[in-house]
């Protein structure tokens, strides 16, 4: 069961791209003061955690709603997946330029878009709805829930002491990880598209 944990945690969190989150925060909230950024991100936290959960715990219906087989939307969310991870590796700019704020701009910069869709993005929708359809019982449910608490918690501390790691490591060291997440990324990608392919070339369609 620790391994199953792991596994899930260790998968979600590469997902949410946390190196690339974290840039991009460090980008946007440059000119904030530190008490500012962190009330930010917590405000992020609770919004990922939120949205995250209600993918998760709900996107099963959308697939009956829909109509859509689980491993047409493997295929689909493996293809989202992998075009954020290509965007990790090339380092394509995704952030917005920095323009005079408001006294209410932080709490919209915490919602949209480093919320979402920077962090909770395409990919990582189709992602949690394809692990909570996959999953077989209710403990494993409750386990993978465990792991995507834990996992965004963990998005949410590197947001929270984003100012000590700019400091530790600079943007270059930021920009090293981003990278590698991506590979991390387009691995987890692969392995959606392939398992939807097999499945698809192997079960007859209903």
């Amino acid at each position: 069961m620790l391994s199953s944990f792991i596994h899930a945690y260790l998968k979600i969190f590469f997902v949410l791209t946390p190196f690339f989150v974290t840039s991009t925060f460090v980008a946007m909230t440059s000119d904030y003061g530190e008490e500012k950024r962190k009330k930010t991100a917590i405000k992020i936290t609770i919004a990922v955690l939120i949205s995250s959960f209600i993918i998760y715990m709900f996107g099963q219906y959308i697939f009956a709603l829909f109509g859509i087989t689980l491993d047409a939307f493997r295929i689909g969310a493996g293809a989202l997946l992998f075009l954020s991870a290509l965007q990790l590796v090339e380092g394509s700019p995704t952030s917005r330029q920095k323009q005079p704020k408001t006294a209410d701009e932080d709490q919209d910069i915490a919602v949209v878009p480093l919320a979402i869709p920077i962090t909770v993005g395409p990919g990582v929708i189709g992602m949690l709805m394809v692990m909570a359809a996959e999953l077989p019982s209710t403990s494993d449910r409750l386990l993978v829930s465990g792991a995507l608490l834990c996992a965004v918690a963990t998005v949410g501390g590197l947001l929270y002491v984003s100012g000590g790691i700019e400091r530790l490591i600079g943007n270059k060291g930021l920009t090293i990880l981003t990278k590698l997440t991506g590979l991390f990324v387009s691995a987890i990608a692969a392995q959606l598209i392939f398992t939807g392919l097999r499945n698809f070339l192997i079960l007859p369609l209903n």
